[in-house]
């Protein structure tokens, strides 16, 4: 195991509200994350708190502009009983990891590449029965994150998927990035029939829980992980357990680690060899023996 260091007491900030509308397939409602609220905004009353314990996997490749954001703008003000925040880290050249260390974040060195392959990773190694996953670009906004737990929980779902496309910020996707991924999502849904509007999320709220099941678990350690995880889960839990909720998505902070029209490409092929069940596992499960 490559753990930089233990993790450490979050500091606490003051979060802003959730605010987020319903996906309309089905008509999904949410109520405001209610706070009794004492000095500075906090929560002053423990039994209010949700009584679960979840973890925020993030991962990381030179991220140092926004990764301190990205942690913070997640309410750590006592909504649930314990919150923890899981990096795993590309081999980063920058202060990414030194930075999330001082937030309070474990953080673990994935020397393997691949945006999947850090998530793989992740879900096996997250402490939390409820993992939260987002980017550290400050794109996803982690103030929802209590009312997505919140609804996750007392709705007795086990996957939620966040729709970018439907409340996406000016400046926060560029036009061929809007197309690509309408393309994509175009695509997956004629070949799935699954009712997914936006197949290249990469915020999801779910239970620890669903990644015993063999047919849930995701095969690919690229990009195409996102669109997989969507695919799986409705699969297995139908549209009534596995939803899709609408949330803003803003402009990105920091350099992109992308590329473009490759990803792209691998996202298409696989959704075909996903298809026709032609998808294989490369990589075992979790961090390196």
């Amino acid at each position: 195991m490559r753990f930089l260091t233990p993790p450490a007491p979050l500091g606490l900030h003051s979060p802003r509200m959730p605010s987020f509308s319903s996906d309309s397939r089905p008509v999904h409602t949410m109520e405001p994350f209610k706070r009794d609220e004492g000095v500075g905004g906090l929560v002053t009353d423990m039994s209010d708190a949700l009584p679960v314990h979840v973890t925020v996997v993030i991962p990381t490749r030179n991220e140092e502009a926004a990764i301190v954001d990205t942690i913070r703008s997640v309410p750590s003000d006592g909504w649930c009983e314990k919150l923890d925040f899981l990096i795993i880290d590309g081999n980063s050249s920058d202060r990414t990891r030194e930075l999330a260390e001082q937030e309070g974040a474990q953080v673990y060195l994935e020397p393997r590449r691949g945006y999947g392959r850090a998530y793989r990773t992740g879900f096996a190694m997250a402490p939390g029965e409820i993992i939260v996953t987002m980017d550290a670009d400050c794109t996803y906004p982690g103030e929802e994150v209590p009312g997505l737990v919140k609804k996750l929980v007392e709705e007795d779902l086990q996957f939620i998927t966040c729709d970018r496309l439907r409340k996406a910020e000016e400046g926060s996707m560029s036009g061929m990035h809007g197309f690509g991924n309408w393309a994509l999502s175009f695509t997956a849904r004629m070949l799935f029939w699954y009712g997914i509007h936006d197949s290249q999320s990469g915020m999801w709220v779910f239970r620890k829980s669903i990644m015993e099941n063999p047919k849930m678990r995701p095969t690919n350690d690229g990009m195409p992980l996102s669109e997989e995880m969507k695919i799986n889960a409705r699969r297995c839990y139908g549209k009534e357990k596995a939803i899709e909720i609408s949330v803003p998505y803003r402009p990105r902070v920091g350099e992109a680690e992308i590329n473009t029209w490759a990803d792209g490409r691998k996202n298409l092929i696989f959704l075909y060899l996903k298809r026709f069940g032609l998808n294989r596992t490369r990589s075992p499960w979790g961090p390196e023996e």
